[in-house]
Protein backbone atom coordinates (compact mmCIF):
# COMPACT_ATOMS: atom_id res chain seq x y z
CA UNK A 1 0.00 0.00 0.00
CA UNK A 2 1.25 3.33 -1.23
CA UNK A 3 1.56 6.10 1.53
CA UNK A 4 -0.11 9.08 0.01
CA UNK A 5 1.87 12.81 1.32
CA UNK A 6 -0.27 15.53 1.45
CA UNK A 7 2.03 17.80 1.01
CA UNK A 8 0.25 21.36 1.79
CA UNK A 9 -0.32 20.03 5.19
CA UNK A 10 3.13 18.82 5.08
CA UNK A 11 4.14 22.65 4.14
CA UNK A 12 2.15 23.94 7.04
CA UNK A 13 3.71 21.72 9.52
CA UNK A 14 7.46 22.77 8.59
CA UNK A 15 6.16 26.73 8.58
CA UNK A 16 4.82 26.07 11.92
CA UNK A 17 8.17 24.25 13.44
CA UNK A 18 10.00 27.30 12.22
CA UNK A 19 7.96 29.62 13.92
CA UNK A 20 7.74 27.75 16.72
CA UNK A 21 11.67 27.15 16.59
CA UNK A 22 12.35 30.75 15.80
CA UNK A 23 10.00 32.26 18.60
CA UNK A 24 9.08 30.03 21.25
CA UNK A 25 11.99 27.58 21.65
CA UNK A 26 14.45 30.19 22.59
CA UNK A 27 12.20 31.42 26.02
CA UNK A 28 12.01 27.66 26.80
CA UNK A 29 15.55 26.19 25.71
CA UNK A 30 17.75 28.88 27.14
CA UNK A 31 19.87 26.40 29.24
CA UNK A 32 20.46 24.20 26.32
CA UNK A 33 24.22 25.81 25.79
CA UNK A 34 25.07 25.35 29.15
CA UNK A 35 25.16 21.34 27.98
CA UNK A 36 26.81 21.72 24.67
CA UNK A 37 23.63 22.27 22.69
CA UNK A 38 22.95 25.38 20.47
CA UNK A 39 19.84 25.51 18.40
CA UNK A 40 18.77 28.56 18.82
CA UNK A 41 20.38 30.87 16.59
CA UNK A 42 22.24 28.38 14.71
CA UNK A 43 23.02 29.31 11.00
CA UNK A 44 23.49 25.75 9.78
CA UNK A 45 20.03 24.46 11.28
CA UNK A 46 18.20 27.93 10.06
CA UNK A 47 19.16 27.57 6.38
CA UNK A 48 18.12 24.05 6.65
CA UNK A 49 14.94 24.85 7.73
CA UNK A 50 14.67 27.37 5.05
CA UNK A 51 15.75 24.80 2.54
CA UNK A 52 13.12 22.47 4.12
CA UNK A 53 9.92 25.06 3.61
CA UNK A 54 11.22 26.36 0.20
CA UNK A 55 11.60 22.57 -0.96
CA UNK A 56 8.11 21.37 -0.03
CA UNK A 57 6.82 24.73 -1.06
CA UNK A 58 8.42 24.21 -4.46
CA UNK A 59 6.70 20.87 -4.99
CA UNK A 60 3.40 21.38 -3.51
CA UNK A 61 2.57 24.60 -4.91
CA UNK A 62 4.39 23.95 -8.26
CA UNK A 63 2.22 20.37 -8.97
CA UNK A 64 -0.88 21.92 -7.53
CA UNK A 65 -0.42 24.58 -10.14
CA UNK A 66 0.59 22.24 -13.00
CA UNK A 67 -1.15 19.30 -12.55
CA UNK A 68 -4.61 21.08 -10.67
CA UNK A 69 -5.74 24.27 -11.33
CA UNK A 70 -2.52 26.94 -13.33
CA UNK A 71 -3.38 29.61 -10.64
CA UNK A 72 -0.58 31.06 -9.69
CA UNK A 73 -2.09 33.24 -6.66
CA UNK A 74 -0.73 30.59 -3.74
CA UNK A 75 2.73 30.64 -5.40
CA UNK A 76 2.81 34.19 -5.49
CA UNK A 77 1.79 34.35 -1.91
CA UNK A 78 4.13 31.87 -0.98
CA UNK A 79 6.94 33.64 -2.67
CA UNK A 80 5.98 36.56 -0.67
CA UNK A 81 6.09 34.61 2.98
CA UNK A 82 9.20 33.22 1.89
CA UNK A 83 11.29 36.74 0.73
CA UNK A 84 10.24 37.54 4.31
CA UNK A 85 12.31 34.42 5.82
CA UNK A 86 14.94 35.15 4.00
CA UNK A 87 15.44 38.44 4.96
CA UNK A 88 14.84 37.60 8.59
CA UNK A 89 18.31 35.70 8.50
CA UNK A 90 19.61 38.98 6.90
CA UNK A 91 18.15 41.50 9.21
CA UNK A 92 18.53 39.56 12.55
CA UNK A 93 17.23 42.88 14.83
CA UNK A 94 13.93 42.32 12.64
CA UNK A 95 13.68 38.80 13.00
CA UNK A 96 10.81 38.59 15.23
CA UNK A 97 8.64 41.18 12.85
CA UNK A 98 9.81 39.23 9.71
CA UNK A 99 8.81 36.05 11.04
CA UNK A 100 5.22 36.76 11.39
CA UNK A 101 4.49 37.65 7.98
CA UNK A 102 6.65 35.16 7.17
CA UNK A 103 5.20 32.10 8.51
CA UNK A 104 1.29 33.36 7.71
CA UNK A 105 2.13 33.94 4.29
CA UNK A 106 3.75 30.76 4.12
CA UNK A 107 0.67 28.91 5.74
CA UNK A 108 -1.86 31.08 4.08
CA UNK A 109 -0.11 30.18 0.41
CA UNK A 110 -0.12 26.18 1.33
CA UNK A 111 -3.86 26.39 2.31
CA UNK A 112 -5.06 28.40 -0.56
CA UNK A 113 -3.08 25.50 -3.11
CA UNK A 114 -5.00 23.03 -1.20
CA UNK A 115 -8.63 24.61 -1.32
CA UNK A 116 -7.51 25.29 -4.78
CA UNK A 117 -6.82 21.78 -5.73
CA UNK A 118 -10.12 20.61 -4.14
CA UNK A 119 -12.20 23.13 -5.91
CA UNK A 120 -11.22 22.01 -9.33
CA UNK A 121 -11.21 18.59 -8.34
CA UNK A 122 -8.80 17.23 -10.89
CA UNK A 123 -7.42 13.83 -10.87
CA UNK A 124 -4.06 12.82 -12.22
CA UNK A 125 -2.14 9.62 -11.96
CA UNK A 126 0.58 11.09 -9.75
CA UNK A 127 -2.16 12.76 -7.33
CA UNK A 128 -5.80 11.44 -6.88
CA UNK A 129 -8.16 13.22 -4.50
Amino acid sequence: MAVKINWDSFGIATSLACAIHCAILPLALTSLPLFGINIIHNAAFEWGMIALAFSVGAYSLLHGYFVHHRTSLPILIFSGGFLFLVLKQVFHSYEVFLLIPAVLLIIYGHLLNYKTCNKFKCSSPHHKH
